[in-house]
């Protein structure tokens, strides 16, 4: 049997091992896949940090049109939900919003049966700003996974899909 090649983990997974080689509830398959789901996420997020480099249209930016393209009606949204799905304050979002109202990329409209309540639309500009950039992002993290193959990744998929219905259990 062939020996898998090392990386950064085994090492940090092989140091708490010494460190707990007395305690029995030390995990390292638990510590090491753990640690290395949130590497993949770290290198995820940097890449995607890195892909907004000028300052004119930010990842916030993305973010926020993303939160609001993916609601249950991908053509509005209030603040409130947006600032919700985006998991922010609505004083951030307020925020976020007069940043893509000044750039054109959304309106912000008051309903006329309730005129407490405003609607964010995407503008035309603002969907194919999100749609370009949904596209690097997608191509970004199908790189981060490029290691897999096909059969490998639905693999994946179902043990993680398996941890995530356990959660409700």
């Amino acid at each position: 049997m062939t020996e898998q090649p090392r990386d950064e983990v085994d090492q940090h997974v092989a140091r708490w091992a010494t460190f707990w080689e007395d305690n029995p509830e030390y995990a390292p398959e638990v510590e090491g896949a753990l640690t290395r789901m949130k590497n993949i996420l770290r290198r995820e997020r940097r890449a995607d940090a890195a892909a907004f480099p000028d300052g004119g249209f930010t990842l916030e930016d993305f973010r926020t049109l993303h939160a609001l393209m993916v609601q249950p009606y991908p053509t509005e949204a209030t603040p409130a939900q947006l600032a919700e799905a985006a998991n922010v304050t609505r004083a951030a979002m307020t925020s976020r919003l007069d940043r893509l109202a000044r750039a054109e990329l959304i309106t912000r409209e008051v309903e006329p049966q309730d005129r407490r309540r405003v609607v964010v639309r995407p503008t035309a500009a603002g969907r194919a700003a999100w749609e370009r950039h949904i596209h690097a992002g997608m191509a970004r993290e199908q790189q981060i996974l490029s290691a897999l193959s096909a059969a490998e990744l639905k693999q994946l998929n179902a043990l993680l899909r398996k941890v995530i219905l356990s959660f409700d259990r």
